[in-house]
């Protein structure tokens, strides 16, 4: 196994039984795309068959491209049981790298764990909501900060079946970028129409979830 092709570095490597051979839960990540069309689809494709092949709690497939989705690789986070995977609506988008590793590791154990790092009151709060609500994080390989919003978004969308997360790599998408015409990373957009910018906590993000869902 250790003599497997893989993209990662060799510090990388050895530090990734920490992270993933005690997750109390199966995880299945699937990637939307298509290898052949770019290198990153490729380079993802291969990363997450790489931690498959070396962890047992993981599994991973390849799904053709979809019409609702406007870029490419697409990375879905699921939850066991491994017979009948959970869709808790953790997405990301674009070639996982630099600090967006570290997204993507918290989006596995997010999932894993079912969110529980969050704090009580905020899984309390979250009960409450009834409403659709979708949260676009942009953030970029070298955004330390966008990681760090990642992980209260991700175990959001894991408590609470309405919330949907998508982690989106900024410095490839400039067209996303331009869509919402964002200067500062990381920016958090909720529902097309909330927006909020830098590394704010708990209660700040579920103060603007409320305003997003009043504005549908």
């Amino acid at each position: 196994m250790n003599d497997t092709p893989h993209p990662f570095d060799a510090e990388t490597w050895a530090q990734l039984p920490a992270l993933f051979e005690n997750l109390p839960e199966p995880v299945h990540l699937i990637m939307w795309g298509d290898p052949a069309e770019s290198k990153a689809e490729k380079e993802t494709a291969v990363l997450l068959q790489s931690l498959a092949d070396r962890f047992s709690a993981l599994t991973t497939q390849v799904l053709p491209r979809r019409i609702n989705y406007d870029f490419y690789p697409v990375i879905g986070v699921m939850g066991g049981p491994a017979e009948e995977w959970t869709d808790f609506g953790v997405r990301l988008i674009g070639q996982p790298n630099g600090y967006a590793m570290t997204s993507f590791v918290t989006a596995v154990q997010a999932v894993s764990f079912r969110g529980m790092t969050l704090e009580a009151m905020t899984r309390i709060r979250l009960k409450q909501l009834s409403q659709p609500v979708n949260i676009e994080l942009f953030s970029a390989a070298d955004n330390e900060a966008g990681a760090l919003m990642a992980q209260p978004l991700f175990n959001m969308a894991v408590v609470n079946e309405h919330i949907r997360t998508f982690f989106i790599m900024a410095d490839q998408f400039p067209t996303a970028v331009n869509r919402y015409s964002l200067n500062y990373l990381p920016h958090m957009v909720l529902n097309g129409r909330v927006h909020m910018e830098g590394v704010v906590d708990e209660g700040e993000i579920l103060k603007q979830i409320g305003t997003a869902v009043k504005t549908n």
